[in-house]
């Protein structure tokens, strides 16, 4: 069956529930980082690095970084939008039992929101595969150009940036130096998780909880594809708890949804901020 999709049937559901939000790319886009799987990305093809190849290839981890490297600076500089304030505000007023998120761009917090799990971890900072040593994105970034001068220098339109900060990039990556640990000289990954590498089990417990404890489940700007977020929106069905949608196009999740709403999330989030008493 299919599910309501008006903005009075998603107020009605949402109103007077303390909040769980499951975010995904979706929620971004406005704020000029792409999606994988929106109505305008999926699509395009992605090639994003498998964690098993970065891991095991020094060639593997040259073309990340070399790519990764330039795109930094357009997610670094993205600003939160409407949706990711209107969040905030909803957490402000107590209405949030916190936000599971997948994305990896930080724009969430820059927001104003603090009661946030990233489930895929950060693309702000980043860890030695050989010793455990974090340092910041700003500080390998650094590094990156004291090694490749000029490399990140090279302009990357919009349109060949991914969510994950990749760009597509291949002339000049044979000679590109990458980064290393300065405590060690090891390898270095940025702490987020890469496609074939499992979400840390305390960190799905922490998002499990923010859901249990939640009266209602908004799903904002997510495909669902991906089981990592996916589960929580299983959970939430197991648990009894009612199952919101606010995204452009068809998900995985429709099927389990009370509410399904297909709209720009920069408008529709102030509005339900507004409706429910937060705005």
């Amino acid at each position: 069956m299919t599910p309501p999709s008006s903005f009075d049937a998603l107020a009605a559901l949402l109103r007077g529930r303390r909040l769980a939000v499951l975010a995904g790319a979706g929620l971004s886009t406005e704020s000029g980082i792409p999606d994988y799987r929106g109505p305008e990305t999926r699509h395009v093809e992605r090639r994003p690095v498998q964690y098993d190849d970065f891991v095991r290839d020094p060639d593997a981890r040259r073309r990340y970084w070399g790519r990764a490297s330039r795109g930094w600076a357009r997610v670094a500089g993205a600003q939160p939008n409407a949706g990711h304030r209107a969040l905030a505000q909803l957490e402000s007023a107590g209405q949030l039992e916190g936000v599971v998120t997948q994305n990896v761009d930080g724009l969430h917090q820059r927001a104003g929101s603090q009661g946030v799990v990233e489930l895929h971890g950060s693309l702000g900072a980043v860890v030695c595969l050989g010793c455990g040593a974090r340092a910041t994105r700003a500080e390998v970034q650094a590094q990156i150009d004291a090694r490749n001068p000029g490399w990140t220098e090279a302009a990357v339109p919009a349109a060949q940036l991914a969510p994950d900060g990749d760009v597509e990039v291949e002339r000049g990556l044979a000679a590109f130096v990458p980064p290393s640990c300065p405590a060690c000289g090891g390898p270095l990954k940025p702490d987020v998780v890469f496609f074939g590498e499992s979400v840390p089990k305390p960190r799905v417990a922490r998002a499990a909880e923010i859901v249990r404890r939640s009266g209602a489940l908004l799903v904002v700007g997510s495909s669902l594809t991906v089981y990592s977020g996916y589960r929580f929106v299983r959970q939430a069905e197991a648990e009894g708890t009612p199952v919101a949608i606010v995204t452009l196009g068809q998900t995985r999740g429709h099927r389990h949804a009370a509410v399904a709403l297909d709209a720009r999330l920069g408008e529709v989030l102030p509005a339900l901020a507004d409706a429910l008493g937060a705005g």
